[in-house]
Protein backbone atom coordinates (compact mmCIF):
# COMPACT_ATOMS: atom_id res chain seq x y z
CA UNK A 1 0.00 0.00 0.00
CA UNK A 2 1.15 3.79 -0.06
CA UNK A 3 2.93 5.25 2.50
CA UNK A 4 2.07 8.46 3.89
CA UNK A 5 4.54 11.35 4.66
CA UNK A 6 3.25 13.12 8.26
CA UNK A 7 6.24 15.81 7.92
CA UNK A 8 9.71 15.77 9.63
CA UNK A 9 9.20 17.62 13.49
CA UNK A 10 11.26 20.87 13.87
CA UNK A 11 11.46 23.13 17.04
CA UNK A 12 8.72 25.01 15.94
CA UNK A 13 6.18 21.71 15.66
CA UNK A 14 6.32 20.25 19.26
CA UNK A 15 2.92 19.79 18.29
CA UNK A 16 4.03 16.64 16.50
CA UNK A 17 4.48 14.30 19.05
CA UNK A 18 3.72 13.91 23.01
CA UNK A 19 0.52 13.61 24.20
CA UNK A 20 -2.17 16.90 24.46
CA UNK A 21 -4.61 16.06 27.67
CA UNK A 22 -8.11 17.52 28.07
CA UNK A 23 -9.69 18.77 31.18
CA UNK A 24 -11.90 21.41 32.71
CA UNK A 25 -10.66 23.34 35.55
CA UNK A 26 -14.06 23.65 36.86
CA UNK A 27 -14.35 19.83 37.56
CA UNK A 28 -10.56 18.93 37.94
CA UNK A 29 -9.35 19.87 41.49
CA UNK A 30 -10.78 22.16 44.35
CA UNK A 31 -8.41 23.62 46.37
CA UNK A 32 -10.76 25.83 48.92
CA UNK A 33 -13.70 23.69 49.50
CA UNK A 34 -16.31 25.46 48.13
CA UNK A 35 -17.21 22.13 45.61
CA UNK A 36 -15.86 24.01 42.52
CA UNK A 37 -12.43 23.30 40.77
CA UNK A 38 -10.01 25.95 40.25
CA UNK A 39 -6.53 27.04 39.09
CA UNK A 40 -4.66 26.46 42.19
CA UNK A 41 -6.17 23.15 42.74
CA UNK A 42 -5.05 22.02 39.26
CA UNK A 43 -1.40 23.69 39.79
CA UNK A 44 -1.36 20.82 42.78
CA UNK A 45 -2.14 18.24 40.48
CA UNK A 46 0.92 19.37 37.28
CA UNK A 47 3.42 16.77 39.21
CA UNK A 48 0.75 14.27 38.38
CA UNK A 49 -0.33 15.15 34.71
CA UNK A 50 3.84 15.73 34.28
CA UNK A 51 4.48 12.02 35.57
CA UNK A 52 1.86 10.59 33.27
CA UNK A 53 3.64 11.90 30.42
CA UNK A 54 1.67 15.18 29.43
CA UNK A 55 3.52 17.71 27.29
CA UNK A 56 0.31 20.21 26.55
CA UNK A 57 -2.42 20.82 28.51
CA UNK A 58 -5.90 22.09 27.26
CA UNK A 59 -8.09 23.63 29.27
CA UNK A 60 -11.74 23.99 28.34
CA UNK A 61 -13.40 27.30 28.84
CA UNK A 62 -12.41 29.09 32.49
CA UNK A 63 -13.45 32.62 31.53
CA UNK A 64 -16.13 34.69 33.60
CA UNK A 65 -19.81 33.13 32.26
CA UNK A 66 -23.18 32.25 33.73
CA UNK A 67 -22.00 28.78 32.84
CA UNK A 68 -25.47 27.73 30.61
CA UNK A 69 -23.13 25.51 28.19
CA UNK A 70 -20.14 24.79 30.94
CA UNK A 71 -18.53 28.65 30.11
CA UNK A 72 -18.70 28.27 26.23
CA UNK A 73 -21.17 30.88 26.79
CA UNK A 74 -18.88 33.86 27.68
CA UNK A 75 -18.94 36.81 29.42
CA UNK A 76 -15.28 38.23 29.23
CA UNK A 77 -12.27 37.17 26.86
CA UNK A 78 -10.32 38.58 28.88
CA UNK A 79 -10.85 37.28 32.52
CA UNK A 80 -11.05 34.23 34.86
CA UNK A 81 -14.17 33.04 36.07
CA UNK A 82 -14.29 34.43 39.70
CA UNK A 83 -14.76 30.66 41.23
CA UNK A 84 -11.55 29.14 39.73
CA UNK A 85 -8.99 32.19 40.26
CA UNK A 86 -7.84 35.30 38.60
CA UNK A 87 -4.88 36.25 35.88
CA UNK A 88 -2.43 35.75 38.66
CA UNK A 89 -3.22 32.41 39.33
CA UNK A 90 -3.27 31.68 35.29
CA UNK A 91 0.14 33.46 34.79
CA UNK A 92 1.48 30.97 37.71
CA UNK A 93 -0.12 28.01 36.26
CA UNK A 94 1.49 28.54 33.30
CA UNK A 95 4.85 29.10 34.38
CA UNK A 96 4.72 25.95 36.66
CA UNK A 97 3.54 23.67 33.74
CA UNK A 98 6.56 25.08 31.92
CA UNK A 99 8.55 24.72 34.35
CA UNK A 100 7.61 21.38 34.14
CA UNK A 101 8.33 20.29 30.63
CA UNK A 102 3.89 21.30 29.70
CA UNK A 103 2.73 24.00 27.61
CA UNK A 104 -1.04 25.07 28.30
CA UNK A 105 -3.64 25.49 25.17
CA UNK A 106 -7.01 27.32 25.78
CA UNK A 107 -10.23 27.42 24.22
CA UNK A 108 -10.90 30.09 21.56
CA UNK A 109 -14.74 30.47 21.62
CA UNK A 110 -15.31 33.01 18.84
CA UNK A 111 -18.87 32.04 17.47
CA UNK A 112 -20.78 33.42 19.70
CA UNK A 113 -20.98 35.07 23.06
CA UNK A 114 -22.96 34.67 25.90
CA UNK A 115 -26.57 37.01 25.09
CA UNK A 116 -25.20 38.53 28.91
CA UNK A 117 -21.83 40.03 27.39
CA UNK A 118 -21.74 43.59 27.49
CA UNK A 119 -21.46 43.65 23.55
CA UNK A 120 -24.93 41.89 23.24
CA UNK A 121 -26.55 44.07 25.86
CA UNK A 122 -24.69 47.59 24.11
CA UNK A 123 -26.47 45.75 21.19
CA UNK A 124 -29.80 44.77 21.91
CA UNK A 125 -30.13 48.27 23.48
CA UNK A 126 -29.28 49.88 19.99
CA UNK A 127 -25.47 51.00 20.14
CA UNK A 128 -24.74 51.69 16.68
CA UNK A 129 -21.22 50.24 17.35
CA UNK A 130 -21.96 46.99 19.15
CA UNK A 131 -25.41 46.26 16.62
CA UNK A 132 -23.20 45.34 14.42
CA UNK A 133 -21.48 43.09 16.39
CA UNK A 134 -24.34 40.63 15.89
CA UNK A 135 -26.82 38.97 13.06
CA UNK A 136 -29.62 40.35 13.44
CA UNK A 137 -33.15 40.25 10.56
CA UNK A 138 -35.96 42.12 11.28
CA UNK A 139 -38.06 39.06 10.22
CA UNK A 140 -37.02 35.50 10.69
CA UNK A 141 -35.57 34.01 7.87
CA UNK A 142 -36.90 30.71 5.63
CA UNK A 143 -33.65 29.12 6.84
CA UNK A 144 -34.37 29.37 10.53
CA UNK A 145 -35.13 25.82 11.20
CA UNK A 146 -32.03 24.39 8.87
CA UNK A 147 -28.48 23.58 10.19
CA UNK A 148 -29.76 23.39 14.19
CA UNK A 149 -26.54 21.84 15.88
CA UNK A 150 -28.38 20.19 18.99
CA UNK A 151 -31.90 18.59 17.71
CA UNK A 152 -34.48 17.48 20.03
CA UNK A 153 -33.37 20.92 22.02
CA UNK A 154 -32.69 23.66 19.93
CA UNK A 155 -35.89 24.50 17.88
CA UNK A 156 -34.00 27.78 15.88
CA UNK A 157 -31.19 29.30 14.80
CA UNK A 158 -33.26 33.02 15.13
CA UNK A 159 -34.86 34.02 18.17
CA UNK A 160 -36.69 36.93 18.82
CA UNK A 161 -35.44 39.93 21.12
CA UNK A 162 -37.72 42.15 22.67
CA UNK A 163 -36.13 44.66 23.47
CA UNK A 164 -34.03 45.32 20.18
CA UNK A 165 -37.22 44.42 18.08
CA UNK A 166 -35.51 42.03 15.94
CA UNK A 167 -34.42 38.51 15.20
CA UNK A 168 -30.68 37.48 15.80
CA UNK A 169 -28.91 34.33 14.95
CA UNK A 170 -27.30 31.95 17.05
CA UNK A 171 -26.24 28.65 15.44
CA UNK A 172 -26.04 27.15 18.79
CA UNK A 173 -28.46 27.80 21.67
CA UNK A 174 -30.61 30.83 22.14
CA UNK A 175 -28.62 32.54 24.63
CA UNK A 176 -25.55 32.17 22.62
CA UNK A 177 -25.50 34.89 19.84
CA UNK A 178 -23.11 34.43 16.90
CA UNK A 179 -20.75 37.08 16.59
CA UNK A 180 -20.36 38.92 13.05
CA UNK A 181 -17.60 37.49 11.42
CA UNK A 182 -17.96 39.56 8.21
CA UNK A 183 -17.37 43.12 10.85
CA UNK A 184 -13.82 44.00 10.44
CA UNK A 185 -14.47 45.28 14.01
CA UNK A 186 -15.29 41.92 15.26
CA UNK A 187 -12.25 40.22 13.85
CA UNK A 188 -10.02 43.29 15.48
CA UNK A 189 -11.08 42.10 18.59
CA UNK A 190 -10.98 38.46 18.12
CA UNK A 191 -6.94 39.13 17.16
CA UNK A 192 -6.91 41.44 20.07
CA UNK A 193 -7.91 38.38 22.18
CA UNK A 194 -5.97 36.23 20.78
CA UNK A 195 -2.61 38.73 21.70
CA UNK A 196 -3.86 39.16 25.11
CA UNK A 197 -3.67 35.19 26.09
CA UNK A 198 -0.12 34.65 23.86
CA UNK A 199 1.24 37.43 25.85
CA UNK A 200 0.24 35.42 29.31
CA UNK A 201 2.61 32.57 27.45
CA UNK A 202 0.24 29.89 26.13
CA UNK A 203 1.19 27.53 23.37
CA UNK A 204 -1.98 28.09 21.41
CA UNK A 205 -5.83 27.82 20.72
CA UNK A 206 -8.20 25.07 20.46
CA UNK A 207 -10.69 26.89 17.96
CA UNK A 208 -13.99 26.11 19.44
CA UNK A 209 -16.83 25.30 15.83
CA UNK A 210 -14.25 26.37 13.27
CA UNK A 211 -16.95 26.00 10.48
CA UNK A 212 -19.15 28.24 12.37
CA UNK A 213 -16.85 30.38 12.83
CA UNK A 214 -16.18 31.67 9.41
CA UNK A 215 -20.28 30.78 8.07
CA UNK A 216 -21.25 34.54 7.31
CA UNK A 217 -24.86 35.01 8.26
CA UNK A 218 -27.32 37.76 7.16
CA UNK A 219 -30.22 38.96 7.28
CA UNK A 220 -31.92 36.26 5.03
CA UNK A 221 -30.10 33.93 6.43
CA UNK A 222 -26.84 32.00 5.64
CA UNK A 223 -24.46 33.22 3.30
CA UNK A 224 -22.68 31.40 1.00
CA UNK A 225 -19.01 29.87 1.04
CA UNK A 226 -17.15 29.94 4.08
CA UNK A 227 -14.80 32.86 4.56
CA UNK A 228 -11.12 30.80 4.75
CA UNK A 229 -8.89 34.27 4.83
CA UNK A 230 -10.59 35.12 8.32
CA UNK A 231 -8.68 31.96 9.53
CA UNK A 232 -5.61 33.00 8.05
CA UNK A 233 -5.58 36.25 9.53
CA UNK A 234 -5.75 34.65 12.89
CA UNK A 235 -2.88 32.62 12.07
CA UNK A 236 -0.62 35.01 10.97
CA UNK A 237 -1.66 37.46 14.07
CA UNK A 238 -0.81 34.41 16.22
CA UNK A 239 2.27 33.69 14.82
CA UNK A 240 3.52 37.07 14.68
CA UNK A 241 3.17 37.16 18.32
CA UNK A 242 4.31 33.43 19.21
CA UNK A 243 6.16 31.61 16.65
CA UNK A 244 6.05 28.21 18.26
CA UNK A 245 1.94 28.84 19.38
CA UNK A 246 -0.74 26.16 17.51
CA UNK A 247 -3.78 26.54 16.04
CA UNK A 248 -6.31 23.62 17.00
CA UNK A 249 -9.63 23.71 14.92
CA UNK A 250 -12.65 21.33 16.00
CA UNK A 251 -13.78 21.12 12.34
CA UNK A 252 -16.54 18.36 11.71
CA UNK A 253 -16.07 18.60 7.84
CA UNK A 254 -16.60 16.68 4.96
CA UNK A 255 -13.03 15.16 3.49
CA UNK A 256 -13.15 17.30 0.26
CA UNK A 257 -13.13 20.51 2.57
CA UNK A 258 -10.44 19.86 4.92
CA UNK A 259 -7.49 21.27 2.53
CA UNK A 260 -9.11 24.33 3.00
CA UNK A 261 -8.78 24.25 7.14
CA UNK A 262 -5.01 23.12 7.05
CA UNK A 263 -4.42 25.56 3.58
CA UNK A 264 -5.99 28.86 3.24
CA UNK A 265 -7.35 28.61 6.45
CA UNK A 266 -4.23 28.05 7.97
CA UNK A 267 -4.86 25.73 11.56
CA UNK A 268 -2.04 23.68 12.24
CA UNK A 269 -3.78 20.76 13.59
CA UNK A 270 -7.65 19.72 13.29
CA UNK A 271 -9.13 16.77 14.96
CA UNK A 272 -9.72 13.72 13.06
CA UNK A 273 -13.50 13.13 13.08
CA UNK A 274 -13.26 10.83 10.09
CA UNK A 275 -10.76 8.70 11.84
CA UNK A 276 -12.32 8.94 15.41
CA UNK A 277 -16.29 7.38 14.35
CA UNK A 278 -14.59 4.53 11.83
CA UNK A 279 -12.40 3.46 15.14
CA UNK A 280 -15.66 3.12 17.04
CA UNK A 281 -17.37 1.48 13.48
CA UNK A 282 -14.00 -0.67 13.50
CA UNK A 283 -13.88 -1.81 17.11
CA UNK A 284 -18.14 -2.62 16.89
CA UNK A 285 -17.10 -5.01 13.88
CA UNK A 286 -14.07 -6.31 14.90
CA UNK A 287 -13.29 -4.87 10.92
CA UNK A 288 -10.18 -2.79 10.50
CA UNK A 289 -11.10 -1.91 7.07
CA UNK A 290 -13.45 1.25 7.83
CA UNK A 291 -10.14 3.03 10.00
CA UNK A 292 -7.89 2.03 7.29
CA UNK A 293 -9.99 3.74 4.77
CA UNK A 294 -10.23 6.51 6.52
CA UNK A 295 -6.86 6.87 7.72
CA UNK A 296 -6.10 6.75 3.81
CA UNK A 297 -8.84 9.59 3.21
CA UNK A 298 -7.44 12.25 5.54
CA UNK A 299 -3.54 11.50 4.50
CA UNK A 300 -1.78 14.04 2.57
CA UNK A 301 -2.25 16.97 4.45
CA UNK A 302 0.34 19.71 4.73
CA UNK A 303 3.70 18.91 5.86
CA UNK A 304 3.98 21.21 8.75
CA UNK A 305 0.53 20.24 10.05
CA UNK A 306 -0.72 17.40 12.00
CA UNK A 307 -4.25 15.71 12.84
CA UNK A 308 -4.89 15.26 16.61
CA UNK A 309 -6.22 11.76 17.58
CA UNK A 310 -8.96 11.19 19.98
CA UNK A 311 -11.47 8.20 21.56
CA UNK A 312 -13.69 10.29 23.52
CA UNK A 313 -13.91 14.24 24.15
CA UNK A 314 -16.37 16.71 26.40
CA UNK A 315 -18.79 15.91 24.14
CA UNK A 316 -20.94 13.30 22.60
CA UNK A 317 -19.01 10.65 20.57
CA UNK A 318 -20.64 12.06 17.29
CA UNK A 319 -21.46 9.42 14.37
CA UNK A 320 -22.87 11.57 11.95
CA UNK A 321 -20.34 10.89 9.19
CA UNK A 322 -21.79 7.14 9.37
CA UNK A 323 -24.24 5.43 7.33
CA UNK A 324 -27.71 5.20 9.15
CA UNK A 325 -26.98 1.32 9.47
CA UNK A 326 -23.22 1.90 10.68
CA UNK A 327 -24.35 4.05 12.98
CA UNK A 328 -27.33 1.65 14.31
CA UNK A 329 -24.57 -0.94 14.57
CA UNK A 330 -22.22 1.17 16.61
CA UNK A 331 -25.01 1.91 19.44
CA UNK A 332 -25.63 -1.55 19.38
CA UNK A 333 -22.38 -2.43 20.59
CA UNK A 334 -21.88 0.76 22.44
CA UNK A 335 -25.06 2.57 23.85
CA UNK A 336 -27.89 0.20 23.38
CA UNK A 337 -30.10 2.46 25.58
CA UNK A 338 -31.88 5.27 24.41
CA UNK A 339 -30.25 7.26 27.55
CA UNK A 340 -26.59 6.84 26.40
CA UNK A 341 -27.41 8.36 23.02
CA UNK A 342 -27.43 11.91 22.28
CA UNK A 343 -28.87 14.20 19.50
CA UNK A 344 -29.91 11.04 17.27
CA UNK A 345 -26.41 10.93 16.22
CA UNK A 346 -24.12 10.43 19.26
CA UNK A 347 -22.88 8.69 22.11
CA UNK A 348 -22.88 10.31 26.03
CA UNK A 349 -20.56 7.61 27.37
CA UNK A 350 -17.25 7.61 28.39
CA UNK A 351 -14.56 5.20 26.95
CA UNK A 352 -14.38 2.55 30.01
CA UNK A 353 -17.69 1.98 30.29
CA UNK A 354 -18.50 2.20 26.26
CA UNK A 355 -16.33 -0.61 26.50
CA UNK A 356 -17.53 -2.56 29.13
CA UNK A 357 -14.83 -1.69 31.43
CA UNK A 358 -12.71 -4.59 29.92
CA UNK A 359 -9.52 -3.89 31.05
CA UNK A 360 -7.80 -5.64 27.45
CA UNK A 361 -10.27 -4.08 25.12
CA UNK A 362 -9.53 -0.44 26.58
CA UNK A 363 -6.19 -0.86 26.80
CA UNK A 364 -6.17 -2.32 23.04
CA UNK A 365 -8.14 1.23 22.38
CA UNK A 366 -5.87 3.40 23.96
CA UNK A 367 -2.27 1.74 22.30
CA UNK A 368 -4.55 2.31 18.72
CA UNK A 369 -5.07 5.92 19.86
CA UNK A 370 -1.51 6.12 20.91
CA UNK A 371 -0.04 4.62 17.24
CA UNK A 372 -2.07 6.04 14.91
CA UNK A 373 -0.83 8.70 12.01
CA UNK A 374 -0.72 12.05 14.00
CA UNK A 375 -1.00 13.55 18.47
CA UNK A 376 -3.30 11.59 20.61
CA UNK A 377 -5.35 13.47 22.99
CA UNK A 378 -6.81 12.17 26.38
CA UNK A 379 -10.02 13.29 27.72
CA UNK A 380 -9.47 13.83 31.80
CA UNK A 381 -9.93 10.78 33.93
CA UNK A 382 -9.58 8.25 30.96
CA UNK A 383 -6.32 7.30 31.66
CA UNK A 384 -7.62 5.76 35.32
CA UNK A 385 -10.85 4.59 33.60
CA UNK A 386 -13.81 6.41 35.03
CA UNK A 387 -17.20 6.30 34.05
CA UNK A 388 -20.57 8.83 33.44
CA UNK A 389 -23.23 9.80 35.42
CA UNK A 390 -26.40 9.87 32.32
CA UNK A 391 -28.64 11.52 35.26
CA UNK A 392 -26.98 14.73 34.03
CA UNK A 393 -28.43 16.04 30.99
CA UNK A 394 -26.59 15.64 27.17
CA UNK A 395 -23.41 16.25 27.21
CA UNK A 396 -22.85 16.82 31.16
CA UNK A 397 -22.57 13.26 31.35
CA UNK A 398 -19.14 12.91 30.63
CA UNK A 399 -18.29 15.76 32.23
CA UNK A 400 -17.86 14.50 36.23
CA UNK A 401 -15.15 15.30 38.75
CA UNK A 402 -11.70 13.86 38.41
CA UNK A 403 -11.89 11.26 40.99
CA UNK A 404 -8.66 11.33 43.24
CA UNK A 405 -8.95 9.16 45.72
CA UNK A 406 -11.82 6.68 48.12
CA UNK A 407 -12.16 9.87 50.13
CA UNK A 408 -15.04 12.48 50.41
CA UNK A 409 -16.00 13.34 46.77
CA UNK A 410 -13.54 11.27 46.07
CA UNK A 411 -11.09 13.89 46.26
CA UNK A 412 -12.24 16.42 43.94
CA UNK A 413 -13.41 18.79 47.34
CA UNK A 414 -13.87 18.82 51.06
CA UNK A 415 -17.27 20.73 50.52
CA UNK A 416 -20.82 19.03 51.43
CA UNK A 417 -21.75 16.68 48.44
CA UNK A 418 -24.96 18.81 47.68
CA UNK A 419 -22.27 21.86 47.60
CA UNK A 420 -20.22 20.04 44.43
CA UNK A 421 -20.88 21.97 40.95
CA UNK A 422 -21.64 18.45 39.64
CA UNK A 423 -22.07 15.36 41.34
CA UNK A 424 -18.99 12.92 41.75
CA UNK A 425 -19.84 9.05 40.33
CA UNK A 426 -19.97 7.71 43.54
CA UNK A 427 -21.80 4.44 42.66
CA UNK A 428 -20.79 1.23 40.53
CA UNK A 429 -18.13 -0.19 38.92
CA UNK A 430 -17.29 3.48 38.18
CA UNK A 431 -17.49 4.98 41.33
CA UNK A 432 -15.14 6.98 43.26
CA UNK A 433 -14.55 3.87 45.46
CA UNK A 434 -13.27 1.74 43.13
CA UNK A 435 -11.69 3.98 40.38
CA UNK A 436 -9.10 6.53 41.68
CA UNK A 437 -5.98 8.03 41.22
CA UNK A 438 -4.51 6.95 44.82
CA UNK A 439 -5.35 3.53 44.69
CA UNK A 440 -4.27 2.81 40.94
CA UNK A 441 -0.94 4.64 41.90
CA UNK A 442 -0.05 2.28 43.96
CA UNK A 443 -0.93 -1.00 42.00
CA UNK A 444 1.75 -1.38 39.25
CA UNK A 445 -1.08 -3.05 36.88
CA UNK A 446 -3.40 -0.44 36.72
CA UNK A 447 -4.52 1.50 34.20
CA UNK A 448 -3.07 4.53 35.01
CA UNK A 449 0.75 2.77 35.55
CA UNK A 450 -0.27 1.18 32.30
CA UNK A 451 -0.86 4.66 30.76
CA UNK A 452 2.11 5.94 32.12
CA UNK A 453 4.24 2.70 30.81
CA UNK A 454 2.53 3.03 27.23
CA UNK A 455 3.32 6.99 27.35
CA UNK A 456 6.88 6.69 28.23
CA UNK A 457 7.35 4.10 25.17
CA UNK A 458 5.80 6.13 22.76
CA UNK A 459 7.97 9.02 23.35
CA UNK A 460 10.83 6.60 22.45
CA UNK A 461 8.68 6.11 18.80
CA UNK A 462 8.87 9.58 17.30
CA UNK A 463 8.05 8.25 14.07
CA UNK A 464 4.20 7.76 15.35
CA UNK A 465 3.66 11.35 15.30
CA UNK A 466 6.37 12.15 12.65
CA UNK A 467 7.46 9.73 10.17
CA UNK A 468 5.86 8.35 7.14
CA UNK A 469 3.26 5.65 7.32
CA UNK A 470 1.49 2.97 5.64
CA UNK A 471 -1.33 0.28 6.32
CA UNK A 472 -0.05 -3.03 5.41
CA UNK A 473 -1.80 -6.33 5.20
CA UNK A 474 -2.30 -9.35 7.75
CA UNK A 475 -4.56 -11.74 6.27
CA UNK A 476 -7.02 -10.67 9.14
CA UNK A 477 -9.39 -8.41 8.73
CA UNK A 478 -9.63 -8.04 12.51
CA UNK A 479 -6.06 -6.98 12.70
CA UNK A 480 -4.46 -3.58 11.77
CA UNK A 481 -1.12 -3.46 10.87
CA UNK A 482 0.37 0.06 10.51
CA UNK A 483 3.89 0.55 9.72
CA UNK A 484 5.95 3.75 10.45
CA UNK A 485 9.77 5.10 9.33
CA UNK A 486 11.06 8.32 10.33
CA UNK A 487 14.99 8.83 9.81
CA UNK A 488 16.57 5.32 11.41
CA UNK A 489 13.49 3.96 12.89
CA UNK A 490 11.17 1.23 11.43
CA UNK A 491 8.21 0.46 13.45
CA UNK A 492 5.16 -1.76 12.90
CA UNK A 493 2.12 -1.23 15.71
CA UNK A 494 -0.12 -4.71 15.60
CA UNK A 495 -3.86 -4.51 17.13
CA UNK A 496 -6.48 -7.08 17.35
CA UNK A 497 -9.75 -5.70 17.27
CA UNK A 498 -11.76 -9.26 17.25
CA UNK A 499 -12.72 -10.91 21.06
CA UNK A 500 -10.65 -14.00 19.77
CA UNK A 501 -7.12 -14.49 19.43
CA UNK A 502 -5.68 -14.26 15.48
CA UNK A 503 -2.48 -14.38 13.96
CA UNK A 504 -1.25 -11.85 11.24
CA UNK A 505 0.38 -12.29 8.34
CA UNK A 506 2.96 -9.48 7.37
CA UNK A 507 4.93 -11.23 4.18
CA UNK A 508 5.75 -10.47 2.04
CA UNK A 509 5.84 -6.95 3.16
CA UNK A 510 8.05 -8.32 6.64
CA UNK A 511 9.68 -11.36 7.42
CA UNK A 512 8.66 -12.74 10.65
CA UNK A 513 11.99 -13.02 12.30
CA UNK A 514 12.96 -9.64 11.43
CA UNK A 515 10.57 -7.88 14.11
CA UNK A 516 11.82 -7.45 17.71
CA UNK A 517 8.51 -6.67 20.52
CA UNK A 518 8.95 -3.37 22.36
CA UNK A 519 5.57 -2.81 23.61
CA UNK A 520 2.49 -5.26 23.82
CA UNK A 521 -0.38 -6.61 25.72
CA UNK A 522 2.05 -9.38 27.31
CA UNK A 523 5.27 -10.99 26.05
CA UNK A 524 5.01 -12.81 23.12
CA UNK A 525 6.82 -15.82 21.57
CA UNK A 526 5.98 -16.44 18.12
CA UNK A 527 6.65 -20.21 17.37
CA UNK A 528 6.38 -19.75 13.86
CA UNK A 529 7.93 -16.45 12.77
CA UNK A 530 5.88 -16.50 9.52
CA UNK A 531 3.01 -15.14 11.11
CA UNK A 532 2.42 -13.23 14.52
CA UNK A 533 0.69 -14.05 17.43
CA UNK A 534 -2.24 -11.84 19.23
CA UNK A 535 -4.68 -12.18 21.83
CA UNK A 536 -8.18 -11.05 21.76
CA UNK A 537 -7.72 -7.53 22.09
CA UNK A 538 -3.81 -7.80 21.61
CA UNK A 539 -1.75 -5.33 20.73
CA UNK A 540 2.11 -5.21 19.61
CA UNK A 541 4.34 -2.82 18.76
CA UNK A 542 7.17 -4.20 17.08
CA UNK A 543 10.54 -2.44 16.00
CA UNK A 544 11.74 -3.63 12.10
CA UNK A 545 15.46 -5.35 12.49
CA UNK A 546 16.03 -6.97 9.34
Amino acid sequence: MASHKLGAVSSERWYKNGLVYALSVRTYADSNGDGVGDIPGLRARLDYLAGLGVSCIWLLPFYPSPWRDDGYDITDYYGVHPDFGNLGDFVELVEQAGDRGMRIVVDLVLNHTSDQHPWFQAARAGDPKFRDYYVWADRRPDDATSGIVFPGVQKTTWSYDRKAGRYYFHRFYDFQPDLNIDNPDVRAEMKKIMGFWAALGIAGFRVDAVPFVIEPAGARGLQPGPEFGYLHEFRSELSWRHGDAVLLGEANVARDQIGDYFGVGGMHMLFNFLANQNVWLALAHADVRPLVEALRLTAGIPESDQWANFLRNHDEADLGRLADGERADVFAAFAPKKAMQLYGRGIRRRLAPMLGGERARIECALSLLLTLPGTPVLYYGDEIGMGENLALPERHAVRTPMQWSDERNGGFSTARRDDLCVPVVSRGPFGYRAVNVDDQQLDHDSQLNWVKRALAIRRAHPEFGEGEWEAIGTGDRSVLALRFRHRDADTVALHNLAGEPRRADLRPTISGDGLRDSFGNRPYDDGNPKTLELDAYGYRWLEVTG
